[in-house]
């Protein structure tokens, strides 16, 4: 059966993280969990465990980019267009704490050609840690077969 027709972004986007997400050990194995998906989005989570805190008792920076950096990746990858990283800043603004569940959330700003400009705010709770801006570069190839995503 083709889905061209039946495939609203929502649920390309969702497809999309589905397939990405089997293959992303990396993120399964620091206990992220995707909370919502949707084109151009994403929000996932992370709890901050006893081996992500530094000497000085606050959740390692490392591992904030890496939550802000995989909400970047499902969010730029919503589109059926496979893409990676060409590049990604980050500025901490409060530490997080053990025990601290960070929530980051990516939106695109600007997609054009084949890059992408993404935004993703870290918080714990009410309180924001760091803001994250990458930027995609999409590499060929898609997450989907064309036919059943209406890929134009």
């Amino acid at each position: 059966m083709n889905v061209k027709a039946t495939l609203s972004p929502d649920d390309l986007a969702r497809a999309c993280a589905d397939a990405m997400w089997k293959e992303d050990d990396a993120s399964k194995g620091l206990g992220m969990e995707i909370v919502e998906i949707g084109p151009g989005r994403a929000t996932l989570t992370m709890a901050v465990r006893p081996e992500m805190v530094n000497g000085q008792r606050i959740a390692h920076g490392g591992f904030i980019f890496t939550l802000a950096d995989s909400a970047f990746a499902f969010a730029c990858n919503s589109h059926n267009d496979r893409a990676v990283a060409a590049q990604g800043n980050i500025t901490f603004l409060r530490p997080g704490r053990l025990g601290d569940k960070l929530v980051a959330t990516a939106r695109e700003i600007s997609r054009s050609g084949r890059s992408g400009i993404y935004d993703v705010r870290v918080t714990a709770g009410e309180t924001v840690i760091a803001e994250f801006r990458g930027h995609s570069r999409t590499i060929g190839g898609t997450w989907l077969p064309v036919a059943d995503t209406d890929k134009k």
